[in-house]
């Protein structure tokens, strides 16, 4: 009797349980479904231009001009070449002013100083001929580019550009097996490689960020510009009539920019098909509103978190670097200088690349900043050639007041036609400077994944310079 008691109440309770499912399922269903078309309606608010919208109408008129199949591509090189012009040409003059201040005043003040108080010629010669030399022109040449480009650069990300950008370029990283979002901190990259490293945090990707952190250094950062600049001038405007030397030597510069993203898509394609093989993963891009640019926030933005922590950086590594190249142009074996040893014996190994000893001392020695490349070149080939009323003694860097003086002191050193190309070209593909090289341990926390970021493009260099070289001489032969 009890038993059948219980069985009724049971049955009781799920009849009124099933009941209850019913009902509970329906209003959930419907439910869901508002849910659904309340979200679809404010999806479409957002990205669907309504008439009345003016605003959603214009962002529509210049997507699609800016990412189109046929203008999408030359818009995007256009102002990418604006935004380097501008940051070229806007960092002459402060450049100029700075490099007088630090060198043409400062400088014979603190020598000056330092011979008043009586302090050691060697003393004197490491403190302010190699470590204040340094760190001035690292200062001189790093900040006004900095300056002017990572203001501009954040005013287009600000803008809304830049995701555009991302846009156009993800089907060609795609098919590299990259991320699209590389294309941004490739262009990031143009400023400052260390910056370009520390952007790849926006790919999450672990196997595509490895990947944008190796091909970064294919970007040429605003240290290599004036290399690139000066030879292109030199040797590649030289070698043309006068009416065209500036279009043809502009063109080269371009042009060897260019070879750096094509270096960096290839080389991100043999890296997802060899140790970083995969497939790339699936890229969900919103195109945010165009909105006009803070400048306030831009500016800290850039200045502060960019320009000043990446300068702070590299005048850390400059400093010592500045003491070793006195120390290898001042230090004598058997009469002779540890830098001209260096020279003589690798000259022959740097001939077969079409470069010399003295540019490959000068990367070496110059790997905390490549903005001390033409200036301990300089000095170097002055040092080898034992010029004469030129430059301000051994160890102590210098650059000449016209590009018509550097001619003539490379001229001399031996350089060519074919040496300017292949410097150009080693100063793309040549191992990260030593804050990229830091930047890239402090992001990855590997010596291994550091190692191959910094020794494959040396490895690169020079296999291009070799092929050139060979291909030069059966030009000429």
């Amino acid at each position: 009797m009890e038993t059948s008691n219980l069985t009724n109440k049971d049955n009781e309770i799920l009849s009124l349980a099933n009941n209850l499912r019913w009902d509970l399922g329906v209003n959930f269903h419907d439910t869901v479904i508002e849910s659904i078309y309340e979200d679809a309606s404010r999806i479409a608010q957002r990205t669907v231009a309504q008439e009345g919208d003016p605003a959603k109408h214009f962002d529509l008129k210049i997507d699609r001009i800016v990412t189109s199949r046929w203008l999408g591509f030359p818009i995007m090189f256009l102002l990418l070449a604006l935004v380097f012009w501008l940051t070229v040409s806007g960092a002459n003059y402060p450049s100029g002013l700075l490099a007088d201040l630090f060198i043409g005043k400062l400088y014979p003040l603190l020598k000056q100083f330092a011979a008043n108080i009586g302090t050691p010629a060697w003393l004197s010669g490491v403190l302010i001929d190699g470590a204040y030399l340094a760190v001035a022109w690292v200062v001189s040449v790093m900040l006004p580019p900095m300056a002017i480009f990572f203001p501009l650069f954040t005013l287009l990300e600000d803008f809304g550009y830049l995701p555009r950008v991302a846009f156009n370029m993800d089907s060609l990283f795609r098919k590299a097996g990259a991320h699209g979002k590389q294309a941004l901190t490739l262009s990031m990259g143009f400023g400052c490689n260390a910056a370009g490293v520390i952007a790849t945090r926006v790919i999450d990707s672990p196997r595509e960020r490895l990947i944008a952190i190796i091909t970064n250094n294919f970007s040429l950062c605003n240290g290599r510009w004036p290399t690139q600049i000066l030879i292109a001038t030199i040797f590649i405007g030289g070698a043309v009539p006068s009416y065209l030397a500036g279009i043809v030597s502009a063109g080269a510069v371009v042009g060897i920019a260019v070879l750096g993203i094509g270096f960096s898509l290839a080389v991100s394609w043999g890296l997802s098909k060899s140790i970083l093989r995969g497939e790339a993963s699936a890229f969900s891009l919103e195109l945010p509103p165009y909105r006009p640019p803070r400048i306030w926030q831009t500016l800290y933005t850039s200045l502060i978190d960019r320009t000043i922590f990446v300068l702070w950086r590299a005048i850390v590594f400059a400093l010592p670097a500045g003491i070793l190249i006195w120390v290898v142009a001042n230090v004598h074996i058997h009469g002779i200088s540890i830098a001209e040893h260096f020279i003589d014996w690798s000259n022959p190994f740097a001939v077969i690349f079409g470069l010399n000893g003295v540019i490959l001392l000068a990367y070496i020695i110059a790997i905390p900043a490549n903005e001390i490349v033409i200036p301990t070149v300089l000095m170097l080939t002055v040092l080898q050639t034992g010029m004469s009323g030129v430059g301000a003694g051994a160890g102590v860097m210098f650059d000449t007041a016209s590009i018509q003086g550097t001619e003539e002191i490379l001229r001399a050193g031996g350089w060519t036609l074919l040496t300017g190309i292949n410097l150009m070209l080693f100063s793309l593909l040549h191992n990260p400077c030593s804050t990229t090289i830091y930047t890239i341990f402090k992001e990855t926390h590997s010596w291994k994944w550091t190692l191959v970021s910094t020794f494959l493009p040396i490895v690169l260099g020079l296999i291009v310079c070799f092929f050139t070289t060979q291909i030069w001489l059966l030009i000429t032969s």
